[in-house]
């Protein structure tokens, strides 16, 4: 009698009409000379091949999805895999291709700015969606954090790197291009135009904030952006001079050591404040100084949004454990994340290419109704 594999009385294993079937002699012994159900051969890529008619490199590409298979067919080679007891083999797979399967997320972000509440915020969420969209292409996800030293990446080997809105110049641009590791970024890297990138659309996302002060009713609006040559500053202190340009009035604008975050902010808005009681607006490029300056609102006894209104970037904890909750964006980091692991995987196969990030969306909480 032939039965499928679904008891524990199993002699002899073979592939027959895309199952695995075995011969039963109705006890709980086996026959001489059979084998016991550990050392029964695990089924191969070639096994699976033939099972599903296709050559072995259909098979290897429908679970790596780093080339195309139809999808029809991408799903039946699954379905057999899954009947037949099939798992690709990393380590072979790593054998053969000479890769780690493992991929990395890292950014030169200051420490200052990535540690409190943001540790759980723009890099922490962009990494959850990048690992499980690795996950589903048999990679694995390592998360480089910003280091106070500047020297976290140590020497450790990856397939590709993904970095999170390198500057101009970015140590960690040169580290692992010296080791010659495949890179791509999350914002474009400036000065890099050959460094594959999905665009956050900084720019957009600043003159979204802006024009949501000024319809609230703010007309002398400060700017606090960060000092280092990141994207997303270079086009916000852009988008700012314009808008001050347009609404006809003389741009205040500070340029903020990342380094320092949350502390200089309250500091410099002291000093903003005081100097300019005419301020009525707050557009902070980076939410350490968004919550910065509500600190220095509250010590003034500004009311917000009564007599200030204060927007920042990133709609993470620190935008909404504020008091008031911060109006913010959102970047819709998770496909964000999604399109950098796939850009990264044509990377390492050689192709290169460019996204683009979904429009931000505003998030309209009390610091500026």
């Amino acid at each position: 009698m032939q039965i499928v594999l679904l008891s524990h009385r199993i002699t002899r294993a073979t592939i027959r009409a895309n199952r695995f079937v075995a011969e039963d002699d109705g006890s709980d012994n086996l026959p001489a000379g059979a084998a016991s159900e550990d050392s029964v051969s695990k089924p191969t890529i070639s096994d699976l091949a033939r099972a599903a008619g296709v050559s072995v490199t259909t098979v290897s590409h429908a679970f790596s999805g780093r080339r195309h298979v139809d999808p029809a067919t991408a799903e039946r080679i699954r379905a057999l895999a899954s009947q037949m007891g099939y798992r690709p083999s990393s380590r072979a797979r790593a054998l053969r291709s000479g890769r780690t399967g493992v991929i990395a997320l890292a950014s030169s972000m200051p420490f200052a700015v990535a540690a409190g509440p943001s540790r759980l915020g723009f890099l922490m969420e962009i990494a959850a969606s990048a690992a499980m969209s690795a996950l589903t292409r048999d990679l694995a996800l390592c998360l480089i954090p910003p280091h106070p030293a500047g020297d976290g990446f140590g020497g450790v080997d990856f397939d590709g790197v993904i970095l999170v809105e390198p500057a101009r110049d970015d140590p960690l641009v040169g580290h692992f291009e010296q080791r010659g590791t495949p890179i791509v970024s999350i914002g474009t890297a400036p000065g890099r135009p050959d460094i594959p990138a999905v665009d956050l659309r900084s720019r957009q996302t600043a003159e979204m904030l802006l024009d949501h002060l000024a319809a609230q009713g703010s007309s002398r609006i400060a700017a606090l952006i960060g000092a280092s040559p990141r994207t997303s500053q270079i086009e916000a202190e852009a988008a700012y001079l314009d808008h001050a340009r347009h609404r006809g009035f003389p741009p205040l604008l500070v340029r903020l050591d990342e380094d320092q975050g949350e502390d200089l902010a309250c500091r410099e808005t002291l000093r903003l404040l005081e100097e300019n009681p005419e301020i009525d607006g707050i557009f902070a490029a980076v939410d350490a100084f968004a919550t910065g300056a509500v600190q220095a609102a509250h010590r003034l006894r500004r009311a917000i949004p009564g007599q200030v209104r204060v927007v920042t970037r990133y709609d993470g904890l620190r935008a909404k454990l504020s008091v008031p909750p911060l109006t913010a964006v959102d970047l819709h980091l998770p496909t964000t994340a999604e399109r950098a692991v796939q850009l990264l995987l044509d990377r390492i196969e050689g192709r290169l290419g460019t996204a683009t990030a979904d429009l931000p969306g505003l998030v309209l909480r009390d610091s500026s109704r």
